[in-house]
């Protein structure tokens, strides 16, 4: 079902936080091969405009507006520059986020509050900023880039962790406002997997080895998809990825058994073997890392590139049809 209220003339205006790399920028270019009027909002300048040549490139228009997220006042007044130069909103996408890697004995109080304020605060801000213009025209789409880690937390991330527990607490505090208010503006959020990203390349780390992403890997152009289509779907939430749906449903079947699991493991499956973190790795908490902006990181060769249970989550009836064609021939065959 298609969100109602939506513009369905001319290129529609897209806002994205955190666009200029990783998850953030192939969001941009899912909607720039729709034609899309793409606002890139991010730190980096350098990324920004290679993000915005490729937005141009694909079929899309762009508009770069280099903005920290965590700046509530930055925020809204790029949201009202995209208005004036590209017109009125019809989708929010906030994406932004930064992290360190390291048990919590060993993150200071200024990184804890950082990482809170860019990942968790960047995404209230966002969506004020969105609220405002969609409201009162009673039409619009919000989508947050959430994580599996939104419901099943991990070690050596409880920064990242408890930001993304926290959208999903806002968010859902959000939707019931709106459908108080029988507001045509949806909000939704997908719950992304481990992707590939340059995220690993430029975290914040204090463990002794490079960090990686906990497999199963997936390219960043999955997720974009399913963003793409959370926001022309009323769908209240999307999980991206057969590992995301294992990790949410564990997190309600079994938490205690997860615990002691991921207590075990978890350390050494977000770090390379035997890579040592160089002395000179770039930290992109406090400020960005141009020359490192990308869409993708460096696990390409373990990344897939597809999912099959994101095309059945998207795809739900024609799955359901299908399971009941398949059971209906099996029966057939058995009776005979």
């Amino acid at each position: 079902m298609r969100v109602p209220g939506r513009r369905r003339r001319g290129r529609e205006v897209v806002v994205i936080t955190g666009a200029s790399a990783g998850v953030g920028r192939a969001i941009a270019h899912a909607f720039a091969r729709r034609g899309a009027h793409v606002a890139l909002l991010a730190r980096d300048r350098d990324g920004l405009a290679a993000a915005a040549a490729e937005v141009e490139e694909l079929g899309g228009r762009a508009l770069t507006l280099p903005v920290d997220v965590a700046d509530a006042g930055a925020v809204a007044a790029a949201a009202a520059k995209a208005e004036e130069q590209a017109g009125p909103l019809d989708v929010w996408v906030n994406d932004a986020m930064a992290t360190i890697l390291a048990p919590l004995h060993a993150t200071t109080p200024e990184e804890f509050e950082r990482a809170t304020n860019v990942t968790y605060l960047g995404a209230v801000y966002g969506t004020m900023a969105a609220l405002s213009t969609m409201r009162p025209r009673d039409r619009g789409a919000i989508v947050q880039v959430g994580s599996a880690l939104a419901y099943r937390a991990i070690p050596l991330q409880a920064a990242y962790c408890g930001a993304k527990f926290a959208i999903r607490g806002f968010t859902d505090s959000v939707r019931t406002e709106l459908l108080h208010e029988r507001s045509r503006v949806w909000i939704t959020m997908v719950q992304l997997p481990a992707v590939n990203t340059p995220q690993f390349d430029w975290c914040l780390t204090r463990m002794p080895r490079h960090p990686q992403p906990v497999p199963p890997i997936f390219q960043p152009e999955v997720p974009a998809e399913a963003v793409y289509w959370a926001a022309h779907h009323r769908r209240r939430e999307l999980w991206v990825g057969h590992s995301t749906v294992k990790a949410i449903l564990a997190s309600y079947l079994a938490p205690s058994l997860a615990d002691r699991y991921l207590g075990r493991i978890g350390y050494d499956a977000q770090q390379i073997p035997e890579v040592p973190v160089a002395a000179d790795r770039p930290a992109n908490l406090f400020a960005p890392v141009p020359r490192l902006s990308a869409t993708h990181g460096r696990f390409d060769e373990q990344a897939t590139p597809r999912s099959p249970q994101l095309w059945l989550a998207m795809h739900r009836a024609t799955a359901a049809a299908a399971t009941v064609v398949a059971a209906a021939a099996i029966g057939a065959v058995r009776r005979r």
